[in-house]
């Protein structure tokens, strides 16, 4: 006959969880997901919990999870099935390799923007060499969780940064954000729709060689067709435009360029690929030179860089 403290020790034996176990038990998300998108967030969970590599994850499915472990991803799980974003769950995302605290105050940063912020440090190089006795001046406008301010502040350490957003929640995730990546960023509440263009001694820098943005531009027709983990969670300030006025932000962001950016200064957008071509019109009608349109990860339109027109 078995005495007590073997049966207790059996008995925790058979409820032992295996990581195998929560990629089962997470796979109630199939009816939310695709296979794939189940897959990651099981993974992504995983890691986060048990602090494992997801290499780690994947060579050792039999790894036993902790009790404790097992409640918090069966938690997540729960989470998830509302619709719920996991890096909201996890109040925590990572970009550009950086890592950076997200809540429903912010838009969660997409792999698309890296692609812009890449974009922006290319040129950033080149023109670090034409401010001459100068620091290289950058404004994001829209700010939200700080992604792009912050990633360019990284890697350049040198530049003054600053950004723009209308919301007091998302500048303060923003700003918890810098602390987090040890950089400085100047951060301004402000709404870009109703931001008075001068007197330029209304903003921190007078001028900026480069002014870049990712500003709301879904419209009502394109939220038809998205997941209700972005219409649901995620903030409409930041999403949504008019359906009569698209291109309402770009049209002020320009305006606002006109005014603040030094003489062939870059404009950088991340833009609604249905609306490529008339954001470059917009542009053009605008007086911006050299303007190039680009194509993300996925080959659809979704960036666009534009230089003011040197001064005489």
């Amino acid at each position: 006959m078995l005495n007590h403290a073997t049966k207790v020790a059996f008995m925790l034996l058979c409820c032992m969880i295996t990581i195998k176990d929560v990629f089962e038990d997470y796979k109630q998300l199939n009816y939310i997901y695709t296979v794939n998108e189940t897959e990651a967030l099981s993974l992504l969970a995983i890691s986060e919990i048990t602090q494992l590599s997801k290499a780690s994850i994947k060579a050792f499915p039999e790894r036993e999870v902790s009790n404790d472990q097992a409640e918090k991803l069966k938690s997540i799980l729960a989470q998830l099935q509302t619709g719920q974003p996991i890096q909201y769950i996890l109040g925590v995302t990572e970009f550009y390799g950086l890592p950076f605290k997200v809540n429903p105050n912010v838009l969660i940063p997409r792999p698309e923007t890296e692609e812009l912020v890449e974009w922006v440090l290319s040129v950033a190089g080149g023109e670090r060499q034409k401010v001459k006795g100068e620091r290289l001046s950058i404004l994001d406008i829209g700010t939200g969780s700080g992604c792009i301010a912050i990633s360019l502040k990284k890697n350049l350490p040198e530049a003054l940064v600053s950004a723009i957003d209308i919301s007091e929640g998302a500048l303060q995730i923003a700003k918890e954000n810098a602390t987090l990546n040890e950089v400085e960023v100047n951060f301004i509440h402000a709404d870009i729709l109703n931001y008075p263009p001068a007197p330029r001694t209304s903003l921190p820098a007078p001028e900026y060689q480069i002014i870049v943005s990712n500003p709301p531009y879904v419209t009502l027709e394109d939220k038809k067709q998205m997941h209700t983990n972005v219409t649901d969670f995620e903030p409409h300030t930041a999403l949504f435009v008019p359906e009569h006025d698209p291109l309402i932000f770009y049209r002020a962001i320009a305006d606002f360029a006109l005014v603040n950016l030094t003489s062939g200064g870059y404009l950088f957008f991340e833009i609604n690929e249905s609306y490529g071509q008339e954001t470059v019109d917009l542009l053009v009608a605008k007086g911006f030179i050299n303007i190039e349109l680009r194509k993300d990860m996925s080959s659809r339109d979704r960036m666009i860089s534009s230089q003011l027109a040197v001064r005489s």
